[in-house]
Formats: C-alpha cells, structure tokens, sequence
C-alpha cells in the first residue's frame, strides 16, 4: 500500500499558503481535507517537527507556515513525511542458489538509486508558492 503522507503535507502547506499569515484551525484544513481535525493535527505534528509550520493555541490559533511558501521546497516535505523509501525491495533476501535470486537485489538498488535522484532533483524543483499560485490560478 503506498503512502499518502506526503500529499496530505504538501495539502496542508498549500492551505496555509493561500491563508498568508492567518492562522488557520486544524478543522478548517480538515474540511479541506475532507477528513478529521486530530488526524490533521499529527500531520501538523511531523510539519512542526520539520520546522514548515508554527501552531499557535487559544482563540485565534492554529496553524501558520514557519517560513515563506517560496522558501518551502517540495523535498524538505517529502523527507518531513515519509520515513520509507519510494520503491522497496525485497522483504525476505532471494535465494542464493539461483542466478537471479543473487543479483537481482543489488542491480535493482543501482536502478531505484538513480530514480530516487531523479525523483529528489524534481521535488526540490517545485516549492509550495509554485502550488499555491497553481491553486488559485485554477480559482
């Protein structure tokens, strides 16, 4: 099963980008999401924890970005959010007997490492102003 967390992040970064500077409730960015305020809260958890966003408490409070949406790159959300790698190989090592089973695993790791550059250079492309302005361009 493939991981959301990273959309959710960028989905929330962008919610607090078209927001610009008003702190914005986990229920609001919940709505969003269509999904509930204490799920958004543990996405703003690992956002905080990477330093994208600031959370404010109290009347008024929520979430804000931590710095400039320019400033935000798509790869600093990717490592915020995702602890596993893109593509994994093999839970259990291949067998040695066969001539595949011993030498599948390292070529594939020499083909996953230069698509993980690939996928990284094109993350770190785009920040989360260039999707916001996407965003409301659409309107």
């Amino acid at each position: 099963m493939q991981s959301t967390r990273f959309a959710l992040g960028v989905h929330v970064l962008v919610v607090l980008a078209i927001h610009d500077g008003e702190a914005v409730s986990s229920e609001k960015i919940a709505g969003s999401i269509n999904t509930n305020p204490s799920f958004v809260r543990q996405v703003l958890s690992r956002l905080r924890e990477a330093e994208l966003v600031t959370t404010q408490l109290g009347t008024g409070g929520g979430a804000l970005l931590a710095r400039a949406a320019s400033r935000i790159r798509l790869d600093e959300v990717h490592e915020a959010m995702e602890s596993r790698p893109t593509v994994a190989t093999h839970h259990s090592e291949p067998s040695a007997e066969c001539v595949v089973g011993r030498h599948i695993v390292p070529l594939l790791c020499e083909v996953l490492d230069r698509a993980d550059l690939a996928h990284r250079a094109e993350l770190r492309r785009v920040t989360i102003a260039d999707l916001a302005r996407q965003v409301l361009k659409r309107g």
